[in-house]
């Protein structure tokens, strides 16, 4: 299937609509002058960089408006971005950029001396990489290109658009190929299940090197003529402004909740303008859920991953609480089967590996036949969840599977332990990992994040899991933290974790 030009057509259909808001500029962007400045940065990186289709062009900068009109004048040009995370060292950019291959990259100001060191260390598809600074140099250039004619580069639904770099939990990053199609089909998952339309305005604060700032919901917004309103992070207090005053649509992780709800503007605030509230990213712990809905606030929760575009699963607002710890259903442009060691299905109730399959998915890895072929059986992806699914229909997600430890002879899911500590009134955040134990193999260990003043101690938490849970998956000894380590997303890395904790990662 040929892909039009989305913002070709937009500023045709709806020229004077509001495309993307910049709060700290205070600048708003139509779709008519969205497709403008693409088109005059594809002009400009054709011209000046010399870009041919499937060159791969890097960012290292906070979010802003202009990276969706670079996103865009890579469809233009079929050039592929490559989003970098500003919170990686030196030598993961390194690698990155080496594995990518990328010609140029586009940074902040912020990270401007970033980007001149990878500059000279890092290797470029074409010798030394070239910058250009969304700060300094970019409406300059834009300028200069103006006139130009850009004709759209044909492309079909199959085509690479960008490239996620995985966290890298499980390892060195691996590129997660990123088509049109799949972020069409991600729309149709996502978008439709929140009932956005070209009324509605979204504040996007996940961080756009990851697949969340894209595709939940800043893509599907643009994708039915909305408004995204796209700050340079997430700051508490200034996103609760921006949804009392403008915002009808949100997402965020769970960490992020917390932050809205622990802000002294909180209580004070008037949500109702904001019709649509999402999460994922991790389960919401139920205190927080339920200290949402005493102000007002359902939260629709999901699962999804990088190499699913990301949408999966969708818990719809009925079910949050009754369901609470579920992710929901898959969602129409989705398959899933639950299998054990074996790949044989299993029942209702039992445990097993979630495999997911769909035009949504990924059609690999970025140079990786390897980890390619390791991920996918028969068409379907191995997602690395041990998941379960009620006689109701609804689906859990009971722990990853390298997660699991084996205590005794017993499997232990990680994710149970954690829900029960979370419902302890002064825990903040928490994690359990399996530590070596010369009498049963393994035991759990929980570190726990605990809110400040709330004299929590290690027999309170002990003693709290007893009361909820078999003996063998009461963690054996608890470390009290004033944060655990995470990726921009707000997940805990247990590899890390392990690492701090003494243990083999």
């Amino acid at each position: 299937m040929h892909l039009p030009d989305l913002t070709a057509k937009r500023a045709e259909l709806h020229p004077n609509r509001v495309a993307l808001v910049d709060p700290e500029r205070g600048r708003e962007i139509t779709y008519a002058a969205l497709e403008e400045r693409a088109s005059r940065l594809a002009g400009h990186l054709r011209t000046e960089w010399r870009i041919e289709p499937g060159d791969r062009i890097a960012t290292l900068a906070h979010n802003r408006t202009d990276a969706v009109e670079l996103l865009f004048a890579c469809a233009k040009t079929g050039a592929v971005l490559v989003p970098l995370n500003w919170r990686l060292a030196q030598a993961e950019l390194e690698f990155i950029l080496a594995d990518a291959e990328v010609v140029g990259l586009v940074h902040d100001t912020a990270n401007a001396p970033m980007a001149r060191t990878l500059q000279v260390t890092a290797k470029g598809a074409r010798g030394a990489i070239r910058l250009l600074s969304f700060d300094d140099e970019y409406e300059a250039a834009l300028d200069a290109a103006s006139g130009r004619q850009v004709v759209h580069e044909p492309r079909e639904e199959s085509a690479l658009w960008y490239l996620m770099y995985t966290s890298g939990t499980t390892g060195r990053p691996k590129g997660v190929l990123q088509t049109a199609g799949m972020a069409l089909v991600n729309h149709l998952n996502i978008g439709m299940a929140a009932g956005i339309t070209f009324e509605d305005v979204f504040l996007s604060v996940l961080p756009q090197f990851h697949t969340g700032g894209w595709n939940l919901y800043t893509l599907p917004m643009l994708f039915v003529g909305g408004t995204a309103i796209i700050p340079s992070g997430f700051d508490a207090g200034q996103s609760l402004r921006l949804l009392q005053d403008r915002a009808s649509v949100f997402f965020g992780v769970p960490t992020i909740y917390q932050m809205l709800v622990e802000h002294p503007d909180f209580a004070a605030a008037d949500l109702s303008r904001v019709r649509s509230w999402s999460a994922g990213g991790a389960a919401m712990p139920v205190p927080l859920l339920e200290r949402l809905a005493d102000a007002g606030v359902s939260v629709q929760q999901g699962m999804g991953m990088t190499e699913t575009g990301p949408t999966v699963f969708l818990l719809d607002e009925e079910h949050a609480i009754s369901k609470a710890g579920s992710v929901g259903k898959p969602q129409p442009f989705v398959d899933v089967r639950l299998v054990d060691s074996r790949g044989r299905d299993i029942a209702p109730g039992e445990s097993g590996e979630l495999l997911i399959r769909g035009p949504g998915v990924t059609p690999g890895y970025w140079r990786n036949p390897e980890a390619t072929e390791q991920a996918f059986e028969d068409g379907w992806l191995h997602s690395g969840d041990v998941g379960r699914q009620d006689e109701d229909g609804f689906f859990y997600i009971v722990d990853r599977v390298k997660d699991m430890y084996i205590s005794g002879g017993e499997n232990v899911y990680p994710a149970e332990v954690e829900a029960v500590i979370h419902r302890l009134p002064g825990v903040r955040s928490c994690a359990v990992i399996g530590v070596a134990d010369e009498r049963w193999g393994e035991v759990g260990r929980a570190v726990v994040e605990v809110e400040p003043g709330a004299g929590l101690d290690e027999e309170a938490v002990r003693r709290h899991c007893r009361e909820h849970l078999a003996g063998f998956k009461v963690p054996a000894s608890v470390r009290m933290v004033a944060e655990l380590p995470r990726n921009a997303t707000g997940k805990v890395l247990k590899h890390v974790l392990r690492h701090q904790q003494g243990e083999p990662e």
